[in-house]
């Protein structure tokens, strides 16, 4: 079906007060999910992007790769380990999560960008200690009268630190950065470091207006499964200790509450399985999925 020019038009009216109101602003995508698997999907990811360069936004990619890892783990013998949704990281896992994160997955988003004329350029976070990274305990309660025992996960880390000089270098630059989520240690070791936490950290410390995270649902739902349009910064914490928000949706939250609170504008949990899902939460009037705000931001 033909799409009228006076619809054509009307696209494009919608969009300019958001062209107008983003221009130069920084927006951290967290790519991850369907998006990164599909090849329609990962077309239609690299054309928003690429868009939003163009029309003067500053996009910072931070992609994920678990299946991929897991992929190439398999490949090699080594069997994956999940201690509370954290891959457990010993060296020869480290090796292969660098390898893939770094060597493969980076290097092809890189690839797809470039082909449509994004200029980018890839990174990870040990590149000029973007990413300083520190061990992630994980504390496993036995009894009330009792202390907690740690589990140790190996080279799995939370950021500590977020060094932005060589981002913002290469965005004055005019390109792009693509970013894998491994992190540097205090003795220069790589850790494995959850993208979504990644993403916020990075949004944070370039005082970015949004942070974007693809996810493979329609965003926040309540506990009748309906979907959240938007939420506020203070309603992070029940969703999680209600047990309304389960899985991967935590570690977006927490990262979300992140970056709110290190003065990110908005943070914003979409479909990433809708084609052109980043373009019709920034650019139109109703968006897609959940934004999430805080208090002096609210709707």
């Amino acid at each position: 079906m033909l799409i009228s020019k006076e619809i054509r038009a009307r696209v494009l009216i919608e969009a300019l007060p958001y062209l107008r109101k983003f221009y130069g602003k920084t927006v951290v995508i967290k790519y991850g999910g369907h998006a990164m698997v599909s090849p329609e999907l990962k077309e239609a990811f690299a054309q928003d992007v690429v868009l939003m360069k163009y029309v003067g936004l500053r996009p910072v990619i931070v992609h994920g790769g678990g299946p991929q890892i897991s992929e190439v783990m398999a490949k090699m013998g080594i069997k994956p380990v999940f201690v509370e949704g954290q891959r457990v990281t010993d060296e020869a896992t480290m090796s292969v999560v660098e390898m893939v994160l770094v060597g493969t997955v980076n290097k092809s988003i890189v690839g797809l960008l470039n082909r449509h004329g994004g200029r980018a350029v890839g990174l990870s976070g040990r590149d000029g200690d973007l990413v300083v990274a520190e061990k992630m305990k994980i504390y496993k309660y036995t009894g009330e009268d009792r202390p907690p025992e740690i589990i140790d996960i190996g080279r799995v880390g939370k950021v500590k630190e977020v060094n932005p000089e060589v981002l913002e270098t290469l965005m004055e630059a005019g390109f792009l950065p693509v970013i894998a989520p491994v992190g540097v240690g205090p003795d220069g070791e790589a850790f494995n470091i959850n993208a979504d936490l990644v993403a916020g950290a990075i949004a944070g410390a370039l005082k970015a207006e949004k942070v974007i995270y693809l996810t493979d649902i329609e965003g926040v739902k309540d506990q009748t499964g309906n979907l959240l349009s938007s939420i506020k910064i203070t309603e992070i914490e029940e969703l999680i200790r209600g047990g309304t928000a389960k899985g991967g949706m935590i570690p977006k939250l927490k990262s979300a509450r992140k970056a709110l609170l290190a003065g990110v504008k908005k943070a914003h949990i979409i479909d990433g399985r809708v084609p052109h899902a980043i373009l019709l939460e920034i650019f139109t009037d109703a968006g897609v999925g959940t934004e999430i705000v805080g208090e002096e931001n609210g709707p």
